[in-house]
Formats: structure tokens, sequence, C-alpha cells
């Protein structure tokens, strides 16, 4: 039942493994990999075995910490729609009425989420094979790693499954469970270098410890999304989960969102008791007061919640302890804002075609701008009070320590830097709403194109350093940060006071051609998207299809 005869298992595999993106993606995944081998790989005509080269160490570490950070961002986007999926299609209720136990769905889902992924891990075994003959690890580091990738991975299809129980949409299951994963996958890296003198204990914690516990976790909240599935809540028509707002505010434990007051009001309005005003955008105000709040509030109270509990240790750290680093707390809250404003707008058009109401919004007498400017200002609101949250401990770290108080100028550049990213990730989010045709495809693709502007750019730089890229290579990479805030933060000029030290993101610290630059091609990125969607939403060509 659990696993020869699981027919949730079959059906997910063969739907999964039968796509084209499947065998794509794969053959993308081991090709870049194979790339940054044979990048790596030394030139040396003649190689001493019996040595201990560092080389190699810094390959092999690269090589296993980008490989986890690629499971942490890839493995809520196959499972985190495992049953949300099912509510969106309007088949829970049907899965719900089958004879299947509960805990048999829950394990194929799981399981089918995540065997494409470990596909993906176990592939790149032979690469990695190919660097233990350069020395500096042994065959029982490679397996202990991999053994803790491996649990990494199904701890955060775990995570992703457990979000998707309670939720109705997998955009709000899935920013759950990146903000869920983002502290752990932090700790993860954390833990690995700062042990990475003393091989031994971290092959011991690696192999017996972590497992250990990522695996009791894994069954609790296993558990946890096969009872709720058991003990359903109520479901209205096609097989919807009915919300009470007031009443999920009264059971609510911690965080309770009051739209009647401040500052809840700024992005949870009130009920609509009155009727339209004349001449107000009817966009804005149906997407206001019903499209986003229509589904509860859970979401929004664990992603405060959860964001507020990491930022209070991270402001003490970053602007009061090591306020070397005190950039590294405009990374948190450009990376919350990253995972979690894309979440509002990236269904704004296609929800309306899932709903085949899109023709209709189209032969209306609004104008195009009326239509991107209710849809964008309504998720704009919303991802811009959520990121405010988290400027006030910047501002207040930056106000109680004198030592700011001389870099004034560098402060208002990472508010700068913070506020226009916000706006970037929006109108992003919108495009490729306007241009996908499933709310997840819209999704996926607008982490998939910030991510390849925003990291892609240091990466590459840290792996120059790591491998000792000429000079020149260094410069011209470096050059690509204008696309990323982080090589942009990085890059701020400090006094002495705040000089700090990052060799991994920019070369000359306080290059301010870095920043201007960021500036300068974030406005006409944010230029050129407004452009693309007003002509495609004015030619009105295929949008409703």
């Amino acid at each position: 039942m659990y696993l020869r005869e699981n027919p949730v298992l079959q059906r997910e595999l063969l739907v999964n493994l039968r796509k084209h993106r499947s065998f794509v993606l794969l053959a993308v995944y081991q090709i870049s990999l194979a790339l940054i081998v044979l990048v790596a790989w030394p030139a040396d005509l003649k190689m001493d075995l019996t040595s201990n080269p560092a080389s190699a160490q810094k390959l092999v570490n690269l090589f296993f910490l980008g490989q986890y950070i690629i499971a942490s961002l890839m493995a809520p986007s196959f499972a985190a729609g495992a049953i949300t999926g099912e509510k969106e299609r309007s088949t829970y209720e049907m899965l719900l009425a089958s004879p299947l136990r509960p805990g048999a769905i829950v394990f194929g889902k799981m399981v089918a989420s995540l065997t494409h992924l470990g596909m993906f891990v176990i592939a790149s075994l032979p690469i990695i094979v190919l660097c233990l003959p350069l020395g500096g690890v042994s065959l029982y580091e490679v397996l202990a790693a991999y053994l803790g990738l491996l649990v990494s991975i199904v701890l955060f299809g775990a995570i992703g499954v457990f979000c998707s129980s309670y939720f109705s949409r997998t955009s709000n299951s899935l920013v759950v469970s990146y903000i869920v994963i983002l502290p752990m996958v932090m700790g993860a890296i954390f833990f690995w270098q700062t042990l990475e003198g003393q091989g031994e204990l971290r092959l011991k914690l690696a192999a017996l410890v972590i497992p250990a516990f990522s695996l009791t976790a894994v069954i609790l909240m296993c558990s946890a999304a096969a009872g709720r599935m058991l003990y359903p809540p109520d479901f209205g028509s096609e097989g919807r989960e009915v919300i009470d707002l007031e009443r999920e505010a009264n059971e609510a434990v911690g965080l309770v969102i009051q739209p009647d007051q401040f500052p809840d009001r700024l992005f949870a309005p009130p009920k609509k008791r009155d009727l339209m005003a004349d001449g107000r955008n009817p966009v804005y105000d149906k997407e206001l007061h019903s499209e986003i709040f229509s589904q509860g509030t859970l979401m929004l109270r664990l992603v405060i919640q959860i964001s507020m509990l990491l930022a209070i240790p991270l402001m003490g750290v970053f602007l009061f302890w090591k306020i070397e680093s005190c950039a590294w707390f405009s990374v948190y809250v450009i990376v919350f804002n990253l995972l979690v404003g894309p979440v509002f707008l990236s269904g704004s058009m296609t929800s309306e075609r899932e709903r085949q109401t899109l023709s209709l919004l189209l032969t209306t007498t609004l104008t195009p701008w009326q239509i991107l400017f209710g849809k964008f200002i309504v998720g704009f609101r919303i991802s811009s009070v959520l990121t405010c949250f988290l400027l006030w401990p910047l501002l207040l770290g930056t106000a109680l320590n004198v030592s700011f108080w001389s870099n004034w100028y560098a402060v208002i550049e990472m508010f700068c830097i913070v506020a226009i990213v916000s706006l970037a990730n929006s109108v992003i989010a919108l495009m490729m709403s306007l241009y996908s045709r499933k709310t997840s495809v819209s999704l996926i693709s607008t982490y998939a194109v910030l991510l390849s502007l925003y990291v892609l750019p240091p990466s590459l730089l840290a792996i120059a350093k790591t491998l000792d890229f000429s000079l020149s290579n260094i410069r011209l990479i470096e050059r690509m940060g204008i696309t990323s805030p982080f090589s942009a933060l990085f890059s701020i000029p400090l006094d002495a006071n705040l000089k700090y030290r990052f060799d991994g993101l920019a070369a000359n610290l306080g290059n301010q051609q870095i920043v201007l630059g960021y500036f300068l091609f974030t406005c006409l990125l944010i230029v050129f998207s407004s452009l693309m969607m007003f002509a495609r939403l004015r030619s009105r060509r295929g949008l409703a299809g």
C-alpha cells in the first residue's frame, strides 16, 4: 500500500519522469557540474597523489556546497505543490474519498516529488569520483557528504509537503517552505565551514547525528500531514477549503492580524461594507479585498513571525557585534523580499487565465494601465509592508550604533538598494505572470530570473577566486556585479570605522561604480519590463488563449 501498490506514487512518478523538462534539467545539471570540474582541473602534466593539495579540497567543498544550495532551492519547488496541486485542480476532495490511507498518500507524494531531485544527486557521483585522484579528500568523506545531502533533500521535501497540507495555494506553501529552510541552510553552511579543519568530527556529525535528527523531523512532519488529511477541514464547492477569517483570527496562536488597526490595515484592509466609489479602479478594489486574503492570513502570519524571529539575532550580530559585516543584514532583507515579494504578483494575470476570466477582463473598458496598475499596486503594497518590518531593525541599529553616524551615506545607499530591489522583484513577477499560463510556472520563472541576476555574478566571482583565475578574468567577472544587489551592497564605500573584508564578492571594496551601475541597470530593467507588459496587454494577442 505504501510502496509497491501505491497508485499515487505510481501516477506521480510516471507523470513527473516522462516530462521533457526532466531530461533537460538532468542534462543541464550534469553539464554544469562537469564544466566546473573541467575548469578547475589542474593543468600540471604530473600529479603527486601522495600530497594533500589544498586546491582539490577547495574544488570538492565548492562542488558539495553548490549541490547543497541547489538542492535547498529545488526541493521545495518539487514538494510544495504535492497536496496544494490537488486543491488547485479541484481533485483534493476525491483523493480524500479514496480508500488510500492518508499516510500512503503523503508518502507517495513526497517520494515521487523527491525522486527526480535524488536522481540529480546520484548522477553527479561519477563526476566527484574523478576528483578523488587529486587527493585531499577521502572516499569516506565523499560518502558522508552524499549521505548528508540526501538526508537534507528528504528533510526539505518533508517541509514542503508539510506546508502543502496547510495551504490551499502552491505559492503560499512554497514561500513558507523557503522561509523555514533558509535558516537551516545558513546554519548547515556555517557548520560545514567552521569544522573544516576537524574532518573526523565533521564526518561523525554528518553521518550519524544530523541524519538521526533529520529523519525524526521527517517522520513527525509526515505524520502531522497525514493526520490533517485524516481529519480534513470543511470543504465548499469544487472541493475548496472553507476559511472563516473571523474564526481563524480567534483561533490563531501567536500573531493575530487585525485589519482595523495600524499597521495591519496597510496590507490587510478590513471587510468592505460599502459600495465601490465612482472613479475607483475596480481591479485594485477587487484584488485588495478578495483575491489575496480570501484564503486566510496564515501565510502572512507565519512569514512575519519567522522573519522577525530571525531578524532580531541578526541585528545584534551584524549591527552591534560584527559591524564590519553590516551589509549581511541588508542581504537578509533582500533575500526575504526575493522569496516573499513575487508570491503576491506572480499569479496576478495567470490566476485570471486559470479561472477563465481573462477574456472578460480584456473586453472591459479598462485601459491596460488601469489593469496593470491595479494588479501591481496591491501586490507591491503587501510585499513592501512586510519588507519594512525588517527595515526597522536596520534603522534602529544604525541609529543607536555611533559607528554608523560617520557612514550615513552608506546607510542611505543600503536603504535605497533594498527599495529598488523590492520594486524590481515585483515588476519582474508581474511580467512573468503576464507571459506565463500557470501560476506555478510564473513563480518558478520569476525565481529563476532573479537568482540568475542576483546570485550568478557573485557566485562566479567566488568560483574565480577559489580556483585562482587570472586577474583580468576576475576584473571582467566583477563588472558583471552591476546586476546583483549583493555585489552592490559589498561595494558601498565605508570609512575606517566600518572597514570590512569579504573577498568572495568584491575584489576592490568601496567600488562606487558597481553601486551606481546597479542602480542604472535596475532602473533600465524596470522601464524595459514595464514597456513589455504594456505592449503585450495593449495588443492582447495570445492572452486569452
